[in-house]
């Protein structure tokens, strides 16, 4: 797209999902991730009147002098937008891609973290890490991040989620909100989820066409996988043909929710063709009553 196209789009963008968070989400954003009150500082010797429960017992035995550890509130967070580029993204079967749908939920939890003023990076992946913008407070980081969403043109086609979440674990020492926003059509990254979901908050938002699911029966047709470029012909009028898709689909979606659910993963079905309004708000109220 031209600059004045990007603009024009940023602007669109910008206006609708901050709509949405000034009217839903903002409140239930705060009120589900917050700081988590104190945290380790720093220890320094002991001085008459401390607190005797604030001593550091192992630094007193390694030190021959008493010690005590200092916290201080921890009131910042730090929330990391993990986008999916890779080339099934740019599918869609009815009014939005599932790219398009992806840049707007991320815009709509990045506004919503400044208004919790929290800090908010962004790392953009295929089957490599594209691009990835540190976390920052403010408006026109956001606004950056918006014009970094839709301007961006992935290099590569494929799927790496593992690689994805090795580089976040890498880059981000303290412990983060992370939204995955994916399709998931990847394997392989069971270990690197786990490990990541021990450290981090993580939540998959889960995108959803309901074409891949289930093809109606329009005769012989010619596809192409999206990310390996290969082609291939499939009757639809075959009733089996059809009915194994939706069975490797629903498979592949059984599998994924016994990966998240075993890691204590958050995850949120995202159908293109549906507001995603209610399955977000959904989510954030689920997770206020397990506060």
């Amino acid at each position: 797209m031209e600059t004045s196209e990007i603009l024009k789009k940023v602007r669109q963008v910008e206006i609708k999902t901050r709509g949405i968070v000034q009217e839903i989400f903002s409140g239930e954003y705060h009120s589900v991730f917050k700081g988590r009150g104190i945290e380790f500082a720093e220890v320094r010797e002991y001085i008459p009147g401390d607190d005797i429960r604030s001593v550091d017992w192992n630094v007193t035995a390694r030190m021959g002098f008493p010690y005590v550890k200092l916290f201080e509130e921890e009131r910042e967070l730090t929330l990391m937008l993990l986008c999916d580029f890779s080339s099934s993204g740019y599918f869609g079967s009815k009014a939005q891609m599932k790219i398009e749908v992806a840049i707007e939920l991320a815009a709509l939890l990045a506004f919503s973290a400044i208004k919790n003023n929290d800090k908010v990076g962004l790392l953009l992946f295929t089957d490599s890490i594209e691009k990835y913008v540190p976390p920052k407070k403010g408006k026109t980081h956001v606004l950056r991040i918006l014009r970094e969403l839709i301007s961006f043109q992935p290099e590569r086609a494929g799927t790496n989620i593992s690689e994805a979440l090795g580089y976040f674990s890498r880059i981000s020492s303290r412990r983060a909100i992370a939204f995955l926003i994916s399709d998931f059509w990847d394997s392989g990254f069971e270990d690197d989820l786990r490990l990541v979901s021990k450290k981090h908050d993580l939540v998959a938002l889960n995108l959803q066409d309901p074409r891949e699911e289930e093809i109606p029966p329009i005769g012989l047709i010619k596809l192409q996988d999206a990310e390996t470029g290969e082609e291939f012909w499939l009757d639809t009028y075959d009733k089996s043909v059809r009915q194994h898709i939706k069975q490797t689909v629903a498979q592949k979606r059984e599998k994924l929710n016994s990966l998240l659910l075993s890691s204590n993963v958050d995850k949120v079905d995202i159908r293109v063709d549906e507001d995603y309004i209610k399955p977000l708000s959904k989510f954030f109220k689920m997770r206020a009553r397990r506060r």
